[in-house]
C-alpha cells in the first residue's frame, strides 16, 4: 500500500480565504493528498495569499524564500500559490520565485482538480487568473475546520471600488451565488448537526443585484431562516451605503439572526471618506446606527476604521474620535493606512508618516478599549446564551470559550464536553476583549 502524497496549507487574509481554504482541502484530499502541517513533509505546498496590507505580502514573500531550500533539497515537491496575492501579482511572482510551480487567483478555487493535473502531466509555471462567468461551489467537495460553524460564500467580488482597497482588482466584480445552492447548501449542514452558519460576501447587502432572480439579501436571510436545526445566522461585511431598513426589520424579525453587526465606519471625516470613496458621509452613518439601535433590542455594534489616510489631518482624526465617543461601539478592529499598488490613494499626496500613524492608531486603540471596558463591565451579573465552540487553547481543565449573539468571547468551566452545544451563562467578570463566567446548570 503506498503512502498517500500530503499537502502543507497555509491561509493568510480573511475569513473569504479561510473558506476558500476549506473547499481547497476538499478537492486535494478527493484527488488522494493527506494534510500535514509539518511543511518539510510535504509533497505539495499551498499557500492562500492576501494582498489587503503591505505588511502581510511582505511576509508572504518571506515564507516564498523560505521554501527556496525545501524545494532545493527536494526538487519534486509541487509550490503553489493561490489567493489575491496571488491574482495581483501574477507574472511578478514567477519573476521573484521561479521555483513556483503555479498560480490561481480566488476565482479558480473550484478548479484546482484540473489544476493539480496540469501539474501532474508536467505544466509548469502554470497560471489560472481568469473570472468565471459564475459563482458556483455545486458539487465542489469541501472538508469545513470546525463541526459546529460553517462560513457560507453567498458572493464574492465587490464593485465599490474604495481608493484604498485591491480587493475588485483581485476577486473581480460582484457575482452572487444562486438561492437554490445555498439553500441546498445549508440544509445540507443543518441536517449533518451544524448550529451555525455564517455568510461571507465582501458587500453581502448587495447580494442578489447581479442575479436575474428577484433576489435580495433580506429574503435569503429570511428563507434561512426557516430551515430547521439551524440555531444562529451570522453575515459579513455590509456596506453602510446598502444598509437598508428594510434589512433592519429582517433582522429584527428574523429569531435566528445574531444580534451583532459589523459595519465598516473607517473614518469619521467627511473629507476623508470622500477621498475613500465610501459613498456616505458621518451623518448618514450615525443614522444607520440609530436605526438599528431603535429597532432591534440588545445590539451589538463593531466596525473597521483606518488611520493615516493620505491627506489626513490632525482635525480629521479628531473627527474619527469624536464619532467612536458619540457612537460607542462593542469593538473596533483598527488598522492603519498601508500603501497598495492599483489602490487609487497610492497616488494621493500627503501621505502621513508612519510615526504619527502609530500614534494616532494607539491613541483609537485606548478610546475603543474605554468604551469596550465600559459596555462589557455592564454584562456583568447577567445570564447570556453562549454557543460553546472551542476547549481551552491553554489546556486549562475543563475550560471551555464559546459566544453570545451579540459576538462576545464567553470563558467558563464544566465538568461536561459541551462543544457544539447552546448553553447558559452567568456573567462574573469582563475585560475589554473577554467576559467570564459560570455555567448555569
Amino acid at each position: 500500500m503506498t503512502n498517500k502524497p500530503k499537502v502543507f496549507i497555509k491561509t493568510f487574509g480573511c475569513q473569504m480565504n479561510v473558506n476558500d481554504s476549506e473547499y481547497i482541502i476538499g478537492q486535494l484530499v478527493k484527488l488522494g493528498y493527506s494534510i500535514t502541517e509539518d511543511i518539510s513533509k510535504s509533497n505539495l505546498i499551498l499557500l492562500n495569499t492576501c494582498c489587503v496590507r503591505a505588511k502581510v505580502e511582505q511576509k508572504i514573500y518571506s515564507l516564498i524564500g523560505k521554501i527556496k531550500k525545501i524545494k532545493e533539497n527536494n526538487p519534486n515537491v509541487i509550490l503553489g500559490i493561490c489567493g489575491c496575492m496571488a491574482q495581483k501579482e501574477k507574472e511578478n511572482i514567477f519573476e521573484r520565485a521561479p521555483y513556483v510551480d503555479f498560480i490561481f487567483s480566488p476565482s479558480q478555487v473550484n478548479n484546482l482538480e484540473e489544476i493539480i493535473n496540469a501539474i501532474r502531466y508536467g505544466n509548469k509555471k502554470y497560471i489560472s487568473c481568469e473570472n468565471t462567468p459564475e459563482f458556483s461551489f455545486n458539487h465542489v467537495p469541501v472538508k469545513r475546520e470546525s463541526k459546529i460553524s460553517a462560513w457560507i460564500q453567498i458572493m464574492r467580488g465587490c464593485n465599490n471600488y474604495c481608493s484604498y482597497c485591491v480587493v475588485p482588482y483581485t476577486r473581480g466584480p460582484e457575482q452572487s451565488r444562486g438561492v437554490s445552492e445555498i439553500l441546498s447548501e445549508v440544509n445540507n449542514l443543518a441536517q449533518n448537526k451544524y448550529k451555525e452558519m455564517f455568510l461571507l460576501g465582501q458587500n453581502v447587502n448587495s447580494y442578489g443585484n447581479d442575479l436575474s432572480q428577484s433576489a435580495t439579501f433580506s429574503k435569503l436571510l429570511e428563507l434561512l431562516n426557516n430551515i430547521n436545526g439551524i440555531e444562529r445566522i451570522r453575515f459579513t461585511t455590509s456596506h453602510p451605503k446598502d444598509f437598508s431598513f428594510d434589512l433592519i426589520k429582517t433582522i429584527k424579525s428574523c429569531n435566528k439572526i445574531c444580534n451583532h453587526i459589523h459595519l465598516p465606519i473607517q473614518s469619521g471625516s467627511n473629507k476623508i471618506l470622500k477621498m475613500m470613496n465610501r459613498k456616505y458621509d458621518i451623518d448618514y452613518y450615525k443614522n444607520i446606527i440609530k436605526e438599528i439601535r431603535n429597532n432591534i433590542d440588545n445590539i451589538a455594534i463593531t466596525t473597521d476604521v483606518m488611520v493615516g489616510f493620505p491627506g489626513e489631518t490632525e482635525d480629521d482624526f479628531m473627527d474619527t474620535l469624536r464619532a467612536f465617543k458619540e457612537i460607542e461601539f462593542d469593538e473596533a478592529y483598527t488598522f492603519i493606512y498601508s500603501n497598495r499598488v492599483n489602490a487609487i490613494a497610492s497616488l494621493l499626496p500627503d501621505q502621513v508618516p508612519l510615526k504619527l500613524k502609530k500614534e494616532r492608531l494607539w491613541r483609537l486603540i485606548e478610546l475603543q478599549k474605554d468604551i469596550s471596558t465600559k459596555i462589557n463591565k455592564k454584562l456583568e451579573g447577567m445570564i447570556v446564551g453562549v454557543l460553546v465552540d472551542k476547549k481551552s487553547k491553554k489546556n486549562i481543565a475543563n475550560q471551555f470559550s464559546g459566544r453570545t449573539g451579540t459576538n462576545k468571547t464567553v470563558v467558563f468551566t464544566s465538568k461536561q464536553d459541551l462543544l457544539g452545544e447552546l448553553v447558559k451563562v452567568k456573567i462574573i467578570k469582563s475585560s475589554p476583549w473577554t467576559l467570564y463566567g459560570e455555567l448555569i446548570e
